[in-house]
């Protein structure tokens, strides 16, 4: 899954940020498309948008893969981008529900600069993550690091108290293609007769302190 800006911005560093979301997009592409088991299965995936999404589906594109594209409805009418394959193309109407589906699709995240829309996704599988209700990890990379740092805080929120520190380790920074494909490798491969879900479900709640549900 590649999150990321919709608007198309010129300069550096974004326009950086587009040409390597196209190369790491196509890196896995044919990663996949080449590897025999359940690594064969996986297809980038996007909000179907502009921008860092649109750079995401042609590079998968480019690779001669598959590649989805999940789009919401707005008010100024944001199109499918041209490189998302016409029968994974999928419309929405409800951000809520088009999180639901990045959720369970999801085997990891690339989380490129954006704004708004890109903070909701990120702190949504975030949270999924913190608190385990997904029975399926999801692996979460945040690609810029000097972005991200500036825009969100996260050794403050420690600081706080409002996190732990070990809720860090959810996700990790990288800004390379080569070093983000590097960490998809070793992450998507599952060790032998590991289950390897096309969906992952919500998990069952613990029970509460009398055996009943919290």
């Amino acid at each position: 899954m590649f999150f990321g800006s919709a608007r198309r911005h010129e300069g550096e560093p974004y326009a950086r940020y587009e040409r390597d979301a196209r190369e790491l997009a196509r890196l896995v592409t044919e990663w996949s498309t080449r590897t025999t088991g359940p690594a064969n299965r996986l297809l980038v995936c996007t909000g179907a948008g502009g921008g860092i999404m649109e750079a995401a589906n042609r590079g998968a594109s480019e690779a001669g893969g598959r590649t989805v594209g999940l789009n919401i409805g707005l008010p100024h009418e944001q199109r499918p981008n041209p490189y998302v394959t016409p029968e994974l193309s999928f419309q929405f109407h409800y951000f809520f529900m088009r999180k639901l589906w990045f959720a369970h699709l999801a085997r990891a995240v690339v989380v490129f600069p954006g704004g708004f829309g890109t903070l909701d996704e990120l702190f949504e599988m975030l949270t999924l993550m913190q608190t385990r209700k997904l029975d399926t990890p999801i692996r979460i990379l945040l690609y810029g690091p000097a972005y991200w740092n500036e825009i969100v805080n996260f050794e403050a929120l420690v600081r706080h108290g409002m996190i732990e520190r070990e809720d860090l380790d959810i996700f990790r920074f990288v800004d390379s293609p080569a070093e983000a494909f590097g960490l998809l490798q070793e992450w998507l491969v599952p060790p032998p007769n590991a289950r390897f879900p096309e969906f992952a479900r919500s998990a069952t709640p613990l029970p509460g302190p009398e055996g009943g549900r919290p």
